[in-house]
């Protein structure tokens, strides 16, 4: 799975990476070197052209843990930070987004718990993963609206697609977050109609070799921890 990430880069950067623009209710966000389920967090999403708007990318700020539209109460939203690859179409709470509202979380990278032998002490350790060559990890998403009433204000919560993890990771964790490259991201976020199967046909694991891990300190487990420090390696115990 993937429960916390590292998002650092500025809004400009992230919207230069991906071609797009900033939204006009982007709200502005610290560096976050430990992104927790209900945190708010950039994300990238292209709407359609209509005959009122000219459509294309845009960065926004989603809360973590995706909020179905039918949902009575929010709070359901700390449930549902990922959601398999494998059965995202068919999932009554993410379907309808998976068919129309798909996004990039944009990450420097994210982090997994290795368990330790008993004779170890048996505490996890934690690991950072990202890309060898430290570019942007482009994690698969899907974003829903959701509010209260008529009269509230729209929240707009996001899920990280996750997937078998590589043979490189999986003596990490057995899963590992949907990342996607080049053509696939332009795909994925297409908002012209197209079949699930097309869609499906992306979600498969990343490619062996890609991204780089390494044991760092177990002050990453405290969600009130944050700062550059928490990536830093250590020696594996």
């Amino acid at each position: 799975m993937c429960g916390r990430y590292a998002t650092t880069r500025t809004p400009d950067a992230v919207a230069d990476e991906f071609g797009a623009r900033i939204a006009d209710s982007f709200v502005e966000l610290e560096p976050d070197w430990n992104m927790a389920p209900t945190k708010p967090a950039p994300i990238v999403i292209e709407r359609a052209a209509t005959d009122e708007k000219p459509g294309g990318r845009e960065v926004l700020v989603a809360q973590w843990g995706l909020v179905p539209s039918w949902a009575k109460d929010p709070k359901i939203g700390s449930r549902m930070i990922n959601a398999r690859s494998e059965t995202v179409a068919d999932k009554p709470a993410f379907a309808k987004a998976f068919a129309k509202r798909r996004a990039i979380v944009p990450a420097d990278g994210y982090y997994e718990w290795y368990p330790r032998e008993k004779e170890q002490g048996g505490r996890k350790q934690p690991f950072y993963i990202c890309p060898k060559d430290r570019g942007v990890l482009a994690m698969a998403g899907l974003f829903e609206f959701w509010k209260a009433n008529a009269d509230a204000d729209w929240l707009i919560t996001f899920t990280v697609l996750t997937t078998s993890a590589s043979d490189d990771l999986g003596h990490l964790h057995d899963r590992t977050p949907m990342m996607l490259v080049g053509d696939e991201i332009d795909t994925w976020l297409d908002p012209a109609p197209m079949t699930a199967a097309s869609r499906l046909g992306l979600l498969v694991p990343a490619v062996p070799g890609r991204l780089d891990a390494w044991p760092v300190s177990t002050a990453v487990n405290d969600h009130r921890n944050n700062g550059p420090e928490l990536i830093e390696p250590i020696p594996m115990e």
